[in-house]
């Protein structure tokens, strides 16, 4: 093996390690983060859901109204059932989708 391949071998090799270290790095203020946080559906705004609005939708930023009971977002643990909602049955967000009441 030449002294170019030697060296190119080695800079990929780096590479590699640098951006697996990068991707750790990354993945973990994420996964501590999720531990914190519940899913709350019925209180995001039109638009502004973290995921899952239902048929027809793909996920982020898909809730086509207010309070949507199939959507969630992401809040601190502890706090879904006193974040107001005013479609959800009890008027708090729920740990479970529901169907949405008259406003």
């Amino acid at each position: 093996m030449s002294q170019s391949t030697t060296a190119r071998y080695a800079s990929a090799a780096a590479m590699a390690l640098a951006l697996s270290a990068a991707l750790s790095i990354a993945a973990t203020p994420a996964a501590a983060q999720s531990m914190d946080k519940e899913k709350c559906f019925g209180v995001s705004l039109k638009g502004k859901n973290d995921c899952a609005a239902g048929p027809g939708t793909t996920c982020a930023g898909t809730s086509k109204i207010d309070y949507q009971g199939n959507a969630w977002s992401l809040v601190p643990k502890g706090t879904c059932d006193k974040t107001a909602s005013p479609t959800s049955p009890t008027g708090f967000g729920q740990l479970e989708a529901f169907k949405e009441k008259k406003a």
